[in-house]
């Protein structure tokens, strides 16, 4: 976008609790549920905030780091705002009692848990909007429930013996993996599945099997995903069978990173995704090319791109796209919003980056300007649906994912997951039907990096 002057930055809030749960019906049983049953769980003295519920019955293999997990989570929940029930008594499992948790943890249970009426109870609160983060032996649990089989995503079938293992990030926007680069070492028993759940799922990570011994998935052997299931928000990782799991730093962020999915404190785009083409995989910027001063400084540890000077344009000119899904992460790097950036579609080839904003469109990013020119706004024509864009953006030093969708003269904006904007060109000075794209460095002081740029061509 062109510079303007700064404005103060709106109130957003970032953290969202699931909206069907806070009924008047649902107001009245939480009421009547204060606590849990008495013999049920041990509360957390975390701060108020977030309330997550760790479920660990066992009714089969009990994994002898699940006092490790309960601990490592109530840690995590006292360091970051959330407060933290452990129970292994199924009765926990009411629709009033549920009520008052954003996200359920399976850790490492096993076997067939819950009876008929409290499944029933559970169903109803995923439904409602509520969260599941399952670890590990998650996977190893309710075998005859096809409802939590569709929620944890896949089955497990086997394992080899303990070892250390190469884990591929798929998905370095999702809080559960950001941190990570784009293999993790590590040690811990690699689980394979009856079922892949790509299909359904969007998969955060999978298992390199030519790292280790004895994995049957062959080549595509997802172990950490999330999805949006039934109205709910569901996160799952493989990993976590071993005490030394839970002392890990690397770790620890993953599986917090996931609760606060569940929660719903942080977003991510959970949909299904195949058939992307890397634009900018991290490692190389070729067929990219600067147009105008400033540029992009490339990151190949964290695989980014990050703005730096301007007002001018990286663009992708090896290829013209028409009719596409274009999908990358974006990240503002202060803690004030105040960052601006944004994504060029639809602009004819040249080294002027002016060319973009007056033959083209751009997507913005900038959390402090008018409706028309703040994030998620085709900049200059037409404002994202603000309600939904709020609901869906995470804080300043978060990911979140763009998907840019044209077809024709038509063009979409997702925002983690979440549609904000439809737009439909009737210019007749510009065209959606063909062009390049492009990322913007603004300004001196603007610093947004991304990275994960791909794209999807679509039916014309």
């Amino acid at each position: 976008m062109p510079p303007h002057p700064r404005r103060s930055r709106p109130a957003h809030r970032f953290r969202f609790r699931f909206p069907l749960l806070r009924t008047s019906a649902v107001a009245a049983l939480l009421l009547a549920a204060t606590v849990l049953p008495p013999a049920a769980a041990t509360a957390s003295s975390a701060p108020p905030g977030d309330r997550v519920l760790v479920f660990s019955k066992t009714a089969a293999y009990r994994h002898d780091a699940i006092p490790d997990g309960i601990a490592a989570i109530r840690e995590l929940g006292a360091q970051h705002g959330f407060a933290v029930d452990a129970t292994e008594d199924a009765t926990a499992f009411t629709g009033a009692n549920l009520a008052r948790y954003d996200a359920v943890v399976f850790l490492s249970t096993t076997g067939d848990i819950l009876d008929a009426k409290q499944q029933s109870a559970f169903e109803r609160y995923i439904r409602a909007g509520g969260g599941y983060a399952g670890v590990h032996a998650a996977a190893d649990t309710e075998y005859d429930w096809p409802f939590y089989g569709g929620l944890v995503g896949a089955y497990f079938r086997t394992h080899p013996a303990i070892q250390q293992a190469t884990v591929a990030v798929e998905d370095r926007a999702h809080p559960a993996t950001a941190h990570l680069g784009a293999a993790w070492q590590r040690t811990d028993e690699w689980y394979d599945y009856r079922s892949n759940p790509r299909d359904r799922a969007h998969i955060l990570a999978t298992l390199d099997e030519t790292s280790y011994k004895g994995g049957a998935m062959g080549e595509d052997h997802p172990i950490s995903w999330c999805q949006d299931y039934r109205g709910g928000r569901a996160f799952y990782t493989g990993l976590g069978h071993t005490k030394e799991s839970y002392a890990d730093p690397a770790f620890r962020q993953h599986l917090l990173g996931g609760i606060r999915y569940a929660t719903g404190a942080l977003q991510a785009d959970c949909r299904p995704e195949r058939g992307y083409q890397p634009l900018f995989d991290g490692t190389s910027v070729a067929g990219w090319k600067q147009a105008g001063p400033g540029g992009f400084t490339l990151d190949r540890t964290t695989g980014t791109l990050t703005s730096t000077g301007g007002m001018g344009m990286l663009w992708y000119e090896a290829r013209e796209l028409r009719s596409y899904s274009l999908k990358l992460d974006w990240r503002m790097a202060g803690d004030t919003g105040d960052d601006n950036s944004g994504v060029f579609v639809g602009f004819p080839a040249s080294d002027d980056p002016w060319s973009a904003v007056d033959r083209g469109y751009e997507i913005q990013i900038d959390a402090t300007d008018a409706p028309e020119k703040t994030t998620g706004a085709v900049y200059g024509f037409q404002s994202a649906d603000l309600a939904k864009r709020d609901a869906a953006l995470n804080p300043p030093g978060e990911w979140n994912t763009y998907e840019i969708r044209v077809r024709g003269e038509r063009l979409q904006v997702w925002l983690n997951g979440v549609r904000i904007n439809d737009f439909t060109n009737q210019d007749p000075v510009r065209s959606l039907r063909d062009g390049y794209v492009g990322i913007q460095n603004h300004g001196d002081g603007d610093k947004v990096a991304f990275r994960n740029i791909r794209v999807k061509n679509l039916p014309s």
